[in-house]
């Protein structure tokens, strides 16, 4: 009975692992048929990426407002397509520079239907762009997809709306081919985040309890890699932005006239603004250095295995050398630890000629970026308290006033979060390789809301080339990344549900 007992225990176990086994070549054999139906269709995928760039969804001109409204219905229509439940959010007034103001276009909100035995990923991006024109130096016009050399070039390619597209084809790649999708998915789209996002807060506020209650991950793909290898990112700079302002007299005078009798705004500007940094790029202000969350080793091992060409970078920009020696190093002073930029002047004599001004009033310009653990209030305090005292050292008479103008706090992941985990399998499946860990130097606000407002995992997962343009002239995606891009967000849909 024991030896009978112990034979159907062998026969059923054996069933089971073989059943499992049979289930995950199943599993795999599906994605790839899903994989080959985006390479069969993408010529179509190109040619919805065209019909969109077509659509001069230029945020930042009030007068394109029309070019807004269409992306978004177009966009809207995508995902009914794609049998998404729509919902459009209110995002309140605007306040445009001449003082007036106008409403908001509203937000995106959609979800597919839904299983409770799945995660729930929501995907953000935006379908505004820069402005562009072939005044600006484009070899083809902007708002016409133009493929040459395997690159796609146009206006929002690759900054945002290829990538929000390459999300959509890769539900659409599931469900021609009839397969259930492997996760619950959402998406939050815009169409401001091109001038700041404004009014996206007071969505995300209104619907923390409905919309994102059961959100598991957020994952966003508006950034792009570093080199030619892909990537997943973990984290970006925050910035604080500042003003400061000297005023000497009521008018511009003559210099031939006053020269030499009276304290000059642009003097004490000039001295103010080289108080900031020394040669090497050190922030002088007391304080900011020693806020920043000291360097792990942990963390140090993640960049030596970064694929990053110095040489390759600096013939790119066309600069002679960097402030730092080593990838290692030069990689730390780009994401990891604060920078201070000077950005110009506005009041002082700039056009062609030789205009022998004194102005009356100077304003400097120049922003921080900023990385954890620092505060942009403390950092406004420091700031204000270090250049009044500059000032003070010049016994000058002029008035000054400080202000801080943005205030956007850096933002990082754990990159051993599990959709981190899935990312890198995806990765690896599509590209046969790991992907390096990165991070930016630049702001991305929208990480640092899901993140802290909504308490979401929040990932960058790009597509985009480290040549893309974006914000450039020339913007492009390469068909390559592209496609691939679409196959890699396919693909971590299915890691995603493995975990």
């Amino acid at each position: 009975m024991v030896q009978f007992a112990f034979i159907v225990t062998v026969l059923i176990s054996g069933t089971v692992m073989a059943s499992a086994e049979e289930s995950v070549v199943h599993s795999a054999t599906l994605l790839d048929q899903v994989l080959q139906h985006i390479d069969n269709h993408q010529d179509e995928f190109v040619q919805t990426l065209s019909d969109w760039i077509a659509i001069q969804s230029d945020s930042s001109n009030s007068q394109l407002r029309g070019e807004i409204n269409q992306m978004l219905d177009i966009t809207v229509q995508k995902l009914k397509q794609i049998g998404a439940m729509v919902e459009l959010a209110d995002a309140g007034s605007y306040q445009l520079p001449n003082g007036s103001s106008e409403t908001l276009p509203q937000v995106i909100l959609a979800e597919l239907k839904k299983d409770p035995n799945k995660p729930t990923v929501c995907i953000y991006g935006h379908v505004d762009v820069q402005p562009a024109s072939m005044s600006d130096g484009w070899a083809t016009y902007p708002y016409n997809l133009t493929e040459l050399n395997g690159n796609l070039y146009g206006r929002g390619a690759t900054d945002n709306k290829g990538p929000v597209l390459a999300w959509l084809h890769a539900v659409e790649a599931y469900q021609a081919l009839n397969q259930e999708l492997p996760v619950n998915i959402k998406f939050i789209i815009e169409a401001m985040e091109e001038v700041g996002s404004p009014g996206l807060d007071q969505v995300l506020t209104m619907k923390r309890d409905t919309f994102f209650s059961d959100v598991d991950y957020i994952v966003i793909s508006d950034n792009i890699w570093l080199s030619r290898k892909p990537a997943l990112t973990y984290g970006t700079r925050g910035n604080c932005y500042f003003l400061v302002e000297v005023e000497s007299s009521k008018r511009d005078l003559h210099s031939g006239v006053f020269g030499g009798a009276v304290h000059e705004a642009m003097t004490d500007l000039i001295a103010l603004l080289g108080s900031l940094v020394d040669a090497s790029g050190r922030i002088l202000i007391p304080g900011i250095n020693e806020c920043v969350t000291p360097l792990t080793e942990e963390e140090k091992e993640l960049y030596k295995n970064i694929e990053f060409d110095i040489e390759a970078h600096i013939k790119n920009i066309g600069a002679k050398r960097f402030l730092q020696d080593t990838k290692e190093n030069v990689l730390l002073h780009l994401w990891r630890y604060p920078s201070l930029s000077i950005h110009g002047i506005e009041g002082a004599f700039s056009s062609s000629g030789t205009k022998t001004v004194i102005p009356a009033k100077v304003i400097g310009k120049f922003s921080i970026r900023q990385v954890p653990d620092m505060d942009p209030l403390v950092v406004e305090k420091q700031v204000t308290e270090y250049l009044n005292k500059i000032f003070a050292e010049r016994n000058s008479p002029n008035t000054l006033k400080v202000s801080m103008v943005i205030g956007v706090k850096p933002w990082v992941a754990d990159p051993s979060d599990p959709q981190y985990t899935a990312g890198r399998r995806a990765v690896k499946k599509v590209f046969n390789v790991e992907p390096d860990m990165i991070r930016e130097g630049s702001t991305i606000p929208i990480a640092n809301a899901f993140q802290n407002a909504l308490k979401k995992r929040v990932m960058m997962l790009p597509i985009g080339g480290f040549d893309d343009g974006e914000h450039s002239q020339n913007e492009k995606i390469s068909r390559y990344n592209y496609i691939q891009g679409t196959k890699l967000f396919a693909t971590y849909f299915h890691e995603l549900s493995k975990l």
